[in-house]
């Protein structure tokens, strides 16, 4: 991959900074469960560029998807064109999720904690909500049952990094365990937000601030963050997105900008 600058094109947008650095992310991974939106983008461009051998799943069925262009729901027909498999839903969730075979899934949420707990239910009381969400979907078997959890946050700010989750939609491993269910995976490892990455190791790890975007200072983070945010001893900068990267998220991958804005 080029490691040209993104100079003489249009400004950066957020979706594509997050696209871009999730899909870095995704280096070494073999199997990923994609939700729609920007983790169908992350995944695309790793396919073209640091992840050639990758296989996406989808929420649907479809195994090894390999769509002419992007889906723009879970249930878009061009999903199956050119796949490897399409399962049945006691299929994807009994074998291929419960039988350990997911590498990385990769969710949005509109809340999370410092445990990596997800809200995609309400925002408010769950008796009159002021905002009313689509819910989990597959996210509560991706969470227990996938090796990793990717998180793509759209905003940082201290109501949607919450110190209490205003509903726990998805628990992770420490929470399951509290309640005396054991997941297979380690529950959220990387949360990419348009602030930085948060990292944690696994059950009894919170997470941690280890890397900012160019411009932003750790203060920053820890202001938009609702709870009190540890920091990596040492916090890297994130390279910008390259010329190339971007040629590709925007000419190949999302050339409609169906979920680039």
């Amino acid at each position: 991959m080029s490691g040209e600058r993104a100079t003489g094109t249009p400004p950066v947008t957020s979706s594509e900074l997050l696209s871009v650095v999730a899909a870095r992310e995704l280096a070494g991974r073999r199997t990923v469960f994609a939700g729609i939106g920007l983790p169908t983008l992350a995944a695309e461009l790793a396919h073209l560029t640091v992840a050639p051998e990758i296989e996406v799943v989808y929420e649907s069925g479809v195994c090894g998807a390999h769509p002419s262009h992007l889906p723009e729901t879970i249930a878009d027909a061009v999903l199956i064109t050119g796949a490897e498999a399409v399962l049945t839903m006691a299929a994807l969730f009994g074998s291929v999720l419960q039988g350990g075979h997911i590498d990385v899934g990769f969710l949005g949420a509109a809340q999370i904690d410092r445990w990596g707990n997800l809200n995609t239910s309400v925002i408010g009381e769950w008796e009159r909500p002021s905002v009313r969400l689509p819910g989990s979907g597959g996210a509560v078997e991706v969470m227990a049952n996938a090796r990793e959890v990717f998180v793509v946050m759209r905003r940082h700010t201290p109501r949607s990094f919450a110190e209490e989750l205003d509903f726990c939609t998805t628990p992770g491993p420490d929470r399951a365990l509290a309640d005396g269910i054991r997941p297979l995976g380690t529950g959220v490892t990387r949360v990419i937000t348009e602030l930085g990455i948060l990292a944690r190791d696994g059950v009894g790890d919170e997470l941690r601030l280890v890397a900012v975007h160019p411009g932003v200072t750790v203060e920053q983070v820890r202001a938009a963050t609702g709870w009190e945010l540890e920091v990596a001893d040492t916090v890297t900068t994130v390279e910008p997105p390259t010329g190339a990267e971007l040629r590709l998220l925007r000419d190949d991958v999302d050339p409609d900008r169906v979920y680039l804005r």
